[in-house]
């Protein structure tokens, strides 16, 4: 568990290697200012701030992940469960594959309809390979392709302010992190 904030000057620097400048809209912390080019589960183009306005529980996974990305979704479930009704119906979910290779829309959409996941409030994406490269050093995600087609990788949830600044990460699966839900909160 940990509450993080990224520098500025990380996002800054991030923003010219991605071509783009910083929002002046948004937080100087703001996750958002990073100009990302997402395809949703439903063939849709969408940016990383598809849920602004919303506080957003982010994650990375990979849709044929046997064990930690399951998890994954359990545990955002159950942090969904202990919020209030208000809250939940404000809360929104976005999980960015780490895995553009194999997680093509699709595939996203068939782990959504499998996992019986709602499509109102949480967006399965992918992107291209620098894009997700991105997003995970902004997330403090690490990961690695295996030989065998598998990743290793980090399982950490964020939640996002309704600006896209972080406010809470957790590393705590299967059960509730209390300090997740109270972020939302």
């Amino acid at each position: 568990m940990r509450k993080m904030g990224i520098p500025a000057l990380a996002l800054a620097t991030l923003a010219l290697l991605a071509g783009t400048a910083p929002a002046a809209d948004l937080p100087p912390d703001s996750i958002y200012q990073l100009d990302a080019a997402l395809t949703s589960e439903s063939g849709k183009a969408i940016g990383l701030d598809v849920h602004r306005g919303h506080p957003v529980m982010i994650t990375m996974f990979y849709a044929s992940c046997p064990a930690a990305c399951p998890l994954l979704i359990d545990t955002i479930r159950a942090v969904e469960r202990s919020l209030g009704k208000e809250q939940l119906a404000r809360t929104r979910v976005l999980m960015i594959s780490i895995d553009p290779q194999r997680d093509t829309p699709a595939a996203l959409l068939a782990l959504a309809k499998s996992r019986r996941i709602d499509l109102t409030r949480w967006t399965l994406a992918t992107a291209d390979e620098a894009t997700v490269r991105r997003i995970a050093a902004l997330l403090s995600i690490q990961y690695r392709r295996l030989p065998g087609g598998e990743f290793n990788h980090s399982s950490i949830i964020t939640v996002l302010s309704s600006d896209g600044e972080i406010r809470r990460q957790s590393s705590l699966l299967g059960r509730v992190d209390p300090e997740i839900v109270a972020a939302i909160e």
